[in-house]
């Protein structure tokens, strides 16, 4: 029995110095630094700033000093179409150069609708006129500094020769003792148009928007000065005396409103 007993007092004895070794085995292993993760947290502290090796400026934004694009012209008269080249010299200033194709006629015209044909008339309109001026001017932005970058005001002013055509929109043939008028149709009245030289220029108020510089989409509220020496051009006719002048016309200017939409580079 005490040899029984004693066998069993050394095994439970050797049983606890193994817990004992064990649990201080893991208790080491549970608080020894991990040699992997420090290096890595290591790396990763003394990995070298590349954004200091970047030249300074490199993420500003891209200049974009020039600019091209399509002018959409609507005033009293009609409709126009133009294009236009901007050059940027300063945050402020730029240049530019405008061309476009209007539409002009006598304001003391009166259209009229036939009911019956289906067709609109003016009657005693002889002519019928095509400005065409190509302007060369400066801009001058406004309030940047106060204003956000995505509505630019501006001023504008340009000046430049221009070109007047004048076709005929109603033409007389004699029948026997009666004098008709016949109106002739656009396209064939261009090929028996005249050119008329002069100058003009204009004084504008307007603003771009957006604030994705490499669009340009603005609109441009300007007055043209456009006008013709001397008597004028024919524009109206007497009805009852057909062929007869009634009035001409000097003043191919006016208000005009300009959408600008184009692309910077």
């Amino acid at each position: 029995m005490y040899y029984a007993g004693g066998v069993m007092k050394r095994k439970a004895g050797l049983l606890v110095v193994c817990v004992v070794l064990a649990s201080s085995a893991v208790a080491q292993t549970l608080s020894a630094p991990d040699n992997s993760t420090r290096s890595i947290v290591f790396g990763s502290a003394l990995k070298p700033d590349t954004t200091a090796l970047i030249p300074e400026g490199e993420f500003e934004e891209p200049t974009y000093r020039n600019a091209w694009g399509l002018d959409v012209l609507v005033s009293n008269d009609g409709f126009g179409l133009g294009m236009f080249y901007k050059r940027e010299f300063t945050e402020d200033l730029s240049g530019f150069a405008t061309f476009s194709i209007s539409e002009s006629k006598d304001e003391r015209e009166v259209e009229q609708y036939n009911y019956f044909s289906g067709q609109s008339f003016t009657p005693g309109k002889l002519q019928r006129f095509l400005v065409m001026p190509l302007m060369f001017g400066v801009q001058q932005r406004l309030f940047r500094e106060e204003i956000a970058d995505n509505f630019r005001p501006f001023i504008n002013i340009g000046a430049g020769p221009a070109v007047i055509l004048s076709a005929p929109f109603t033409e007389f043939r004699t029948v026997g003792e009666v004098v008709q008028s016949q109106q002739v149709e656009f396209f064939k009245s261009l090929g028996k148009a005249r050119t008329h030289y002069t100058a003009g220029g204009f004084i504008g108020v307007g603003a771009n928007f957006g604030s994705e510089r490499a669009n340009v989409f603005g609109v441009n509220f300007r007055y043209y000065f456009t006008y013709i020496f001397g008597d004028g051009l024919p524009s109206l006719y007497k009805e009852r005396t057909a062929g007869e002048v009634l009035a001409t016309k000097k003043d191919f200017g006016g208000f005009f409103i300009t959408l600008n939409v184009g692309m910077a580079y």
